[in-house]
């Protein structure tokens, strides 16, 4: 077996002999654990693709998929971190798992994000620094080694069912309904006129199908609608941006994320209201209490969330957050299908409304929009356990993250089927209509390996983000008072 060198060692290999080939260099997983560019110590970062080790440290700012993304798996080995790919950069495979090459199988995320693997090839190779020492194992002791064996034998089985193809007319019929109720809500005020009764009408219909847009979208921004990349995120622009009015771009920012590492505070952007706003968590409450920090009346938090953030976030925070992002980062293409949006809706709203009412309509429609995603998005992840990166391998990531609400046709259609938040998580480019038929294989999955597989009514998942907020404002509040 040859030696184990540090990187204190290989560096100066290669300052001493710039001549000299890359050679073999091998590394530990501690060593690698340490240079996550946090902390005080080394502010290098490196992660592990395939056993390969490749110090990003320089390059992270340039990755077309965003510098937090692959920052979030600095010091892990991003090889094993994924199920089936999120929306990285411009494009992606449609799936990772069940991708022949010329070693085998390639069950890894990393595949998964990347579509044009001989210029991603490139990059990588002028980032690898070494490999993983022989003696060491390809999976990081903090994961389970049968429990990945196992989803990756799922995952294949999965692509031979053809559980991954999309039936297009299903989604065809949901653009038709969302496109005849945003024109229903238009010509409701057009024949019945501006009184109370239309107004209330025509804003309850917008809403349905704002709601129901952006539950297309997020199919859209998985890439499961079509089989081809640039048609999904053609329709996804057009939905996106021109019937909500925001960036495709920015959600596919953040959104990836999110699936990248559900429900780890730094990394997931949908826990970032902690600890500004709520705290999140029972351990994260009670460390923030042992620390004497109040930024808000956690102690209230279950009751100051009704009027904060269901009613406010889109008419607030994201509609200020959609803009800045897609202009900093020059979205042009998105704020321009964008400003189509905002063109559209004063002009054909602005010709039956008055300046006031026209204001009013559109702020309570947005508001309206806001509670019905907040509630359904937040009751699959709030009451879930919410703490740092333990660095977990990918079913017990999203498993400890995600719980399921119970199948109906009324749930499905509410929830855009995020009511299999489970499956969704564990096969993200899974076109929805077909989680229903995994859930079985997942459940049996969960039951072998021991993992809790939570489903629950579709109210008591409602009443469930309540109780955890206020039970980890309670936490927050005893310690502290008393610790």
């Amino acid at each position: 077996m040859a030696p184990l060198r540090g990187a204190e060692e290989l560096h100066e290999d290669r300052d001493g002999d710039p001549t000299a080939g890359p050679g073999l260099r091998f590394f530990t997983w501690e060593e690698i654990g340490q240079h996550n560019g946090r902390g005080t110590g080394t502010q290098e970062r490196w992660l592990v693709i395939e056993r390969k080790v490749y110090d990003i440290s320089h390059f992270y700012r340039r990755h077309p998929g965003g510098a937090q993304l692959i920052t979030s798996h600095a010091g892990q080995d991003a090889t094993v971190s994924g199920g089936d790919g999120v929306m990285v950069g411009r494009g992606l495979l449609r799936s990772g798992f069940g991708l022949r090459g010329g070693r085998g199988w390639y069950p890894d995320a990393f595949v998964a994000f990347h579509v044009d693997k001989v210029l991603v090839s490139k990059y990588l190779k002028s980032l690898q620094i070494g490999e993983l020492a022989p003696d060491q194992p390809s999976i990081e002791p903090t994961k389970n080694k049968m429990l990945v064996k196992d989803f990756r034998e799922l995952r294949a089985a999965v692509e031979k069912m053809g559980l991954l193809e999309p039936n297009q007319l299903f989604f065809f019929l949901l653009l038709a309904h969302i496109l005849l109720l945003d024109a229903a809500a238009w010509l409701v005020l057009l024949y019945f006129g501006t009184s109370l009764m239309p107004f209330i009408v025509s804003l309850v219909v917008l809403t349905i199908s704002q709601v129901q847009a952006a539950w297309l979208q997020h199919d859209l921004g998985h890439l499961s609608v079509f089989g081809q990349t640039k048609w999904n995120h053609l329709l996804h622009k057009f939905v996106m941006c021109h019937l909500i009015g925001a960036s495709a771009r920015w959600w596919t920012l953040l959104h990836s994320r999110h699936h990248a590492k559900p429900n780890c505070v730094q990394k997931d952007p949908d826990v970032d209201m902690h600890p500004f706003l709520f705290t999140l968590g029972k351990k994260l409450s009670v460390e923030l209490g042992i620390k004497k920090k109040k930024y808000m009346p956690y102690n209230h938090q279950h009751k100051y969330f009704f009027i904060t953030l269901p009613p406010l976030l889109f008419p607030t925070y994201f509609q200020c957050h959609t803009f800045y992002i897609a202009y900093t980062k020059r979205y042009w293409v998105d704020l321009a299908w964008m400003m189509t949006f905002y063109i559209k809706f004063f002009f054909i709203y602005g010709s039956l409304l008055g300046i006031k009412s026209l204001l009013a309509y559109y702020f309570i429609f947005r508001m309206l929009e806001s509670s019905w995603f907040v509630w359904v998005s937040q009751m699959n992840h709030i009451p879930m356990d919410i703490y740092y990166d333990n660095n977990l391998d990918w079913v017990s990531t999203q498993l400890k993250a995600t719980c399921n609400v119970e199948q109906s046709l009324f749930n499905d259609w509410f929830t855009g089927h995020l009511n299999f938040q489970i499956e969704h998580h564990l096969f993200p480019t899974m076109p929805r209509h077909n989680y229903w038929k995994v859930a079985p294989l997942v459940k049996s999955l969960c039951a072998k390996h021991g993992i809790e597989y939570q489903c629950k009514p579709l109210l008591m998942a409602f009443a469930d983000i309540v109780h955890s907020l206020k039970s980890s404002g309670e936490l927050w509040l005893d310690a502290y008072l008393h610790k």
